[in-house]
Parts: C-alpha cells; sequence; structure tokens
C-alpha cells in the first residue's frame, strides 16, 4: 500500500519538477544570483536615473572580485528587482551587484 502511495506522489509532482528545470536561462542553465536578465535594462536605467558616482579600480571588474573596504559608496537595491540582500554600486562606470559583508561582486550589469 505504501508502496502505491510514493509512487502516484512520484508521478504526481514529475511535471512540477520538469517545468522546475525549464526555468532559467534559454541555455537550460539556472538564473545566477543577481537581478534577472529580464530585469537589466530597467536595472540599468534606473542606476544613470540615480546618477551614482562612479569608483575608479584598477583591476578588472569581475564577479568575484572584492572591493576596497573604503572608498566606495554601495547603494540599496529597490525591492522590485528581488535582490534586497545586495547593494549596488557603480565601478568604472559599470553597475556591480555586491554582497555586502564581502563586498564581492556577484553580478556585474550588462
Amino acid at each position: 500500500m505504501l508502496k502505491h502511495v510514493l509512487l502516484a506522489a512520484g508521478i504526481a509532482l514529475a511535471p512540477a519538477a520538469v517545468m522546475a528545470q525549464n526555468q532559467g536561462q534559454p541555455n537550460g542553465l539556472p538564473e545566477p544570483p543577481g537581478i534577472s536578465s529580464e530585469l537589466t535594462p530597467r536595472f540599468q536605467r534606473y542606476v544613470v536615473e540615480q546618477r551614482a558616482p562612479s569608483y575608479s579600480y584598477d583591476q578588472p571588474v569581475i564577479v568575484g572580485t572584492t572591493l576596497p573596504a573604503t572608498g566606495v559608496t554601495y547603494y540599496a537595491v529597490p525591492a522590485e528587482y528581488g535582490v534586497s540582500n545586495y547593494r549596488y554600486t557603480v565601478v568604472n562606470n559599470q553597475p556591480v551587484l555586491v554582497e555586502p559583508s564581502t563586498r564581492r561582486i556577484v553580478q556585474v550589469i550588462e
């Protein structure tokens, strides 16, 4: 009896698992942490409208880079972008999302 219940539950949940696998990027990979690709153009416009000053940095601006502890100003990301646990800043005229406790870049907004 228990086997039949488990089998029925597995069959019922199979479509949900397939749907979850189809979410993410067009190449089938899950979205990386950060602002979704659909919202990045709007977020770029938001950053430009805010006129946040750009921090000049002599290292590559890539995911994983840890920004300096001083000299960089971090701003809250509006809730509509779904990443309230991150902050944004502008480095070398490029908006980036940063994990605030580590100052590590988690997304370069392009």
